[in-house]
């Protein structure tokens, strides 16, 4: 539900820095906040979310009992359990599989469930999930499930569907950025403008300079990408984005082998169970295999 002009959103730098990659910020500011009764578990999943985005899953299963009340907090908590735990995603999965037949209408605990098929990279279930939800971050997801599936045009109606709801907020602003890249050509320039704001008016996060950066190598200035991800490795030396973006342009800019193989290296070692890396190891034993059974023709 909108705001009135006159109420003030007690929860705007939160949520702000966390839409904009801010996540050690978020947990300072919501640690500190003090929030009426009605606000504090919005805060805290913005808190607990931040920690999961560290990749501090412990923290939120620690707090958080699988038996709380709330069950935003039930499931803020699965979600540290699914990205903590791979063995149990299979079972979360056929779990959450079961209970989609159910009457489930709280927008959050829909994100949630979507957002575990989304990085399962399952986007059609993602699109089903968040059919009847109708919240800014829903939208946003079903956005990036589209243009995942290259849907662009349906990408495109939900990014008005989102414009209608509010125009002005981060959410949009980046869904916007998100689909202008995919459109590409003229707007590549108007996405980097996005980024660019969204830096200025907030602060420069990882999240931000990958945008930038990822407009750039698509407008061929490899140079200003080089830029922006080498400072984007400099605040997080892990981001995964960053890193992936870096073999990718390591690629485009004929840089020596042994550049792109480190990173490499570092997101196998960070991240191995990152979609881009099972990619890898998927292409390398199709390899393989091809390797194995080719026979080379001998002339009689």
């Amino acid at each position: 539900m909108p705001r009135e002009d006159h109420e003030p959103d007690e929860l705007f730098e939160i949520r702000t820095n966390f839409y904009t990659g801010n996540y050690q910020q978020t947990i300072n500011e919501a640690t500190k906040l003090k929030v009426p009764q009605n606000l504090q578990t919005e805060k805290d999943l913005f808190m607990y979310r931040s920690y999961i985005a560290q990749k501090k899953y412990g923290v939120v299963l620690d707090e958080i009992r699988s038996s709380a009340s709330q069950e935003e907090l039930v499931a803020v908590r699965l979600l540290a359990d699914f990205l903590a735990n791979e063995s149990k995603r299979d079972n979360i999965l056929r779990d959450l599989d079961n209970k989609m037949g159910g009457n489930v209408k709280n927008s959050f605990c829909l994100l949630m469930t979507a957002y575990m098929y989304y990085l399962s990279e399952n986007y059609e279930t993602t699109l089903k999930v968040l059919h009847n939800a109708d919240s800014l971050e829903c939208c946003a997801l079903t956005i990036q499930a589209l243009l995942k599936m290259e849907r662009l045009d349906l990408a495109k109606k939900e990014l008005k569907r989102m414009t209608d709801m509010d125009e002005d907020s981060v959410l949009t602003q980046l869904s916007t950025a998100w689909v202008n890249i995919a459109i590409g050509s003229e707007k590549l320039q108007e996405a980097y403008y996005i980024f660019q704001e969204l830096s200025d008016k907030h602060t420069v996060t990882p999240l931000l300079l990958n945008g930038q950066a990822v407009c750039h190598i698509a407008q061929g200035k490899y140079d200003d990408a080089q830029t922006a991800l080498q400072e984007a490795l400099d605040r997080d030396s892990n981001d995964p984005q960053t890193l992936i973006n870096l073999i990718v342009l390591s690629q485009l800019t004929a840089k020596p082998t042994e550049v792109s193989n480190r990173y490499i290296s570092q997101m196998k070692d960070s991240h191995a169970n990152h979609p881009f890396v099972r990619d890898l190891a998927n292409k390398a034993n199709e390899l393989d295999r091809l390797v194995r059974n080719y026979q080379p023709s001998v002339p009689s």
